[in-house]
């Protein structure tokens, strides 16, 4: 697929930032903190992050039923939240976390799986397969992870560095946070999530006269800038200083890559 459509024709087919509007309501007189610690020491037990190619895996196979029920556990209590009277800070740690979550969830109630894409049936790059099913539902809505992402996370926020908060198990992917995202952790993971993953080679690199970056950045322009220029500015902001300074230099334009395989060790 990816090679017989190209980055442009897949950047258009890639989901738009549609604004569920019924998800913007929220309460900034309401400083009560949503309980992520059951996600919390979830991450901490099952989270592999000394890998030696510096991507996060989950032993999938390993995770023990007492950490599955902790995770239903959690996906509960959250689906039971009524998210919408909390303050902005509150709802977009409690977006990316739920996200998260459910991704991890999903892959186990699936695994063995190769990747998460074969979980769910016929699917595109971007919608049908795991991505659209309903797996929650919170205030009586049904969600599914298409929803959280394209519908409420991208469009009420309007920040790219929302992309490397998001991890949809994949080796590809910007790595799964090793802690829960708080009120007090998330400028921080957000900035140091968009650092890292852009001088990761998943990120960006070099391969030899050609310059590769994941194909996050095709699909998801509109989110970097709008188009080659705005990505490479992107890239550059985060860079550290011998990387910027190659892309400062590069007058080429780039091809994409993504690697789909499950982040298992």
């Amino acid at each position: 697929l990816l090679a017989l459509l190209g980055s442009q024709a897949l950047a258009a087919a890639a989901p738009r930032a549609d604004l569920w509007a019924r998800w913007e309501r929220h309460n900034d007189g309401n400083h009560l903190h949503v309980d992520h610690g059951a996600w919390n020491d979830f991450l901490f037990r099952n989270v592999i992050f000394k890998h030696p190619s510096g991507i996060n895996r989950i032993d999938y196979g390993k995770v023990t039923k007492l950490d599955k029920l902790i995770l239903d556990s959690y996906l509960q209590q959250q689906a039971g939240l009524p998210i919408s009277s909390y303050n902005r800070r509150e709802q977009e740690a409690y977006w990316i976390n739920l996200y998260n979550a459910l991704t991890v969830q999903l892959v186990l109630d699936h695994y063995p799986v190769k990747s998460i894409r074969e979980i769910g049936g016929v699917a595109s790059l971007f919608s049908g397969g795991p991505w659209d099913l309903k797996l929650i539902q919170v205030e009586g809505e049904k969600l599914s992870l298409n929803d959280i992402e394209h519908r409420i996370l991208r469009p009420i926020w309007r920040d790219p560095r929302i992309h490397y908060a998001l991890n949809c198990a994949s080796l590809g992917c910007p790595n799964l946070a090793k802690v829960a995202y708080t009120v007090f952790n998330t400028e921080r993971l957000l900035e140091g999530g968009a650092r890292a993953y852009v001088n990761s080679p998943r990120g960006v690199h070099f391969a030899g006269e050609r310059l590769v970056v994941s194909s996050l950045y095709v699909w998801y322009a509109e989110d970097f800038g709008g188009g080659p220029a705005g990505v490479l500015a992107h890239l550059r902001h985060y860079a550290e200083p011998a990387l910027a300074a190659r892309l400062a230099a590069w007058k080429g334009g780039f091809d994409d890559a993504y690697d789909w395989s499950l982040n298992a060790p």
